[in-house]
């Protein structure tokens, strides 16, 4: 399922953040030189203040300042879509769609609000609903991938599985990325045994060879599927004759051998093979470029490492060890300043996700309660450190 943070969504709310932007100007120099200047800017500071509750986690307070603010100024959109977006995450799913509402009757053609309206139904497996949303979101951006997948899943949870493949191959079509998190995604299971599906896993482990990923285990890391999955579609893409398989490499000093594979020499001149930088080694600038490619690769490897750990915590229900191994993910001193850095949303909602899973009373069936949650945003974390190693090799 795609996902929504803290910030604005992809291509959501250009307008409404524009809007905002616009509005200092408009309250500075309003036509009621005195009242209207001090009303906007007790909103803004009253939207402010909700922000950094939220950012503190205390959501009940951000609600309280959303309000206020709204009291000043009933169509101020971002903090109706931040009030629901609040209410979601303390799952009142009817009080945050009634905040989305509000936003849409102020601006219908709203992407943002209309997605999350969606996620929202979603979480109530009202999919019907959920489709329709997400359908208004398609009507106004053709080129939403991302409303284009989270349609392929609400139809795939709905049983209409032929429609899911079509919003799938059209999600995939805009952004290959969603290839790769299909392939992981429990939301599409009802459609994960059609021929389309099994093809488009075979474009997964396609693209991983084409990037470099060239034995069973760098597969593994880059795309979350497991061994056997992989072999089996590897024996059919052998078959087929789409790669190739060199036997027995030696992989380094240390290292054991395994199988390596390639794409075949006719199928990438097709599509073209995407290698990394050509360097002359004999400089001291190209030394040092690759030396920091190396500790980038590493560091990333390691976080890698760290994700895998948490989630095989979490499929085991074991809120201890799922607390320790987020708590590594969002510590500065270990992995935290790179999240906050990379990805600050998701370092924000795994901080939430921590919190309350600290609960010594409440963590274990918080977590039983939020377990698929927190294995999505886990898979959307694996896949953006995988885009910043293939970034950091390029």
């Amino acid at each position: 399922m795609g996902r929504f943070f803290w910030g604005s969504s992809k291509g959501a709310t250009k307008k409404s953040s524009e809007r905002q932007d616009e509005g200092s100007d408009e309250y500075e120099g309003s036509k009621d030189q005195g009242g209207q200047r001090q009303t906007s800017a007790a909103v803004q500071d009253l939207f402010k203040k909700g922000l950094n509750k939220m950012a503190d986690e205390n959501l009940d307070e951000a609600i309280q300042y959303f309000d206020l603010a709204l009291r000043l100024d009933p169509n101020l959109i971002d903090a109706w879509i931040k009030r629901g977006y609040c209410f979601f995450h303390l799952n009142n799913y009817s009080q945050a769609i009634i905040s989305y509402d509000k936003a849409l009757a102020i601006e219908p053609n709203n992407t943002e609000a209309w997605n999350l309206k969606a996620l929202a139904f979603y979480k109530m497996k009202n999919y019907d609903k959920a489709i329709e949303c997400v359908n208004r979101v398609i009507d106004i951006d053709p080129n939403d991938g991302m409303g284009w997948y989270n349609k392929a899943c609400y139809l795939s949870l709905a049983g209409r599985v032929e429609e899911a493949i079509d919003a799938l191959k059209r999600a995939i079509e805009i952004d290959i990325a969603y290839a790769r998190k299909a392939v992981k995604d429990r939301d599409l299971d009802n459609i994960k045994h059609d021929i389309v599906f099994k093809r488009i896993i075979e474009v997964v482990v396609l693209e991983a060879i084409r990037m470099g990923h060239s034995n069973v285990g760098k597969i593994i890391w880059v795309t979350g599927m497991n061994r056997q999955e992989i072999e089996e579609v590897l024996n059919s893409l052998l078959l087929k004759g789409l790669v190739v398989k060199k036997t027995g490499i030696q992989l380094g000093l240390t290292m054991g051998k395994e199988d390596q594979y390639e794409l075949a020499p006719e199928f990438a001149s097709r599509i073209g093979l995407e290698k990394p930088q050509t360097m002359h080694t004999d400089t001291d600038e190209n030394r040092n470029r690759s030396k920091e490619v190396l500790e980038r690769v590493h560091v990333f490897k390691e976080l890698s490492e760290e994700i895998d750990k948490t989630r095989s915590s979490v499929e085991k229900g074991d809120v201890d060890a799922v607390v320790e191994h987020i708590s590594r993910l969002v510590e500065p001193r270990f992995f935290g300043s790179i999240l906050i850095e990379h990805v600050p949303d998701l370092h924000r909602d795994l901080r939430l996700y921590l919190i309350r899973l600290k609960d010594a009373d409440r963590g274990k069936n918080y977590l039983n309660a939020n377990k698929k949650d927190i294995l999505e945003l886990i898979a959307e974390l694996e896949a953006k450190v995988d885009e910043k190693v293939r970034k950091s090799i390029a």
